[in-house]
């Protein structure tokens, strides 16, 4: 009888151990956020940098934690910024909107489900006319994001490509544009604040100056 329990305490720990490691092989990566979300340079001077940092929320146990250095990092428009190891750098040589994103496979094991976070980089310069700022005719338009779920969003006409996160772009004033949003696997379309107008899921927008419009998903 003795023999019998001390077989059983010992499957009993080794189906413990066996679900201990399952779980740990299950911890999975499902938001990056990067802070900050957006950053202006008021110069194109190459000397100035700004710090990004990544953090990823994991389940399986849930936590966040800086992952900054486990990221892939890329800028949008390598011409005009430089990033590696989340430090932004002005390249000297364009200025406007440009997107910086942070990614990792999903989960701890190898794995083609890439999780991407997003944020918005300005570089200025006021003495030129293409430039944020430099110019009476343009104004910039700034999306956002809000909810649990996740999604992105288009615009028409181009100039706004958003992952979950947060990204702007130069538009005419006085010109209408169409956000349309695309919710991930999983989460739905909330609705939108600060439109102009909204028809059906699409927010309708026409600047008159800076605003920054939310697309709500869960």
């Amino acid at each position: 009888m003795r023999k019998k329990s001390t077989i059983l305490l010992g499957l009993l720990a080794a189906a413990i151990l066996l679900s201990v490691s399952g779980c740990a092989r299950e911890t999975r990566l499902v938001q990056i956020t990067i802070e900050p979300s957006s950053f202006t340079f008021l110069t194109r001077d190459t000397t100035l940098q700004v710090h990004f940092t990544a953090l990823g929320r994991y389940i399986h146990p849930p936590e966040t934690r800086d992952i900054t250095s486990q990221v892939t990092w890329k800028a949008d428009l390598p011409e005009m910024i430089t990033v590696e190891g989340g430090v932004v750098s002005t390249t000297g040589n364009a200025c406007g909107i440009t997107g910086v994103t942070a990614s990792s496979n999903k989960d701890t094991e190898s794995s083609k489900d890439i999780v991407i976070g997003f944020a918005s980089v300005t570089v200025n310069d006021p003495t030129s006319s293409v430039c944020p700022g430099g110019s009476a005719s343009k104004a910039v338009l700034t999306v956002t994001f809000a909810g649990t779920g996740s999604g992105s969003v288009t615009s028409t006409p181009a100039g706004i490509t958003c992952p979950s996160g947060a990204c702007a772009a130069q538009f005419d004033k006085g010109v209408p544009i169409t956000l349309t949003p695309t919710a991930a696997a999983g989460s739905t379309f909330s609705g939108w604040s600060n439109c102009s107008s909204i028809s059906g899921n699409s927010c309708n927008v026409t600047l008159s100056g800076d605003a920054t419009v939310v697309a709500t998903f869960n």
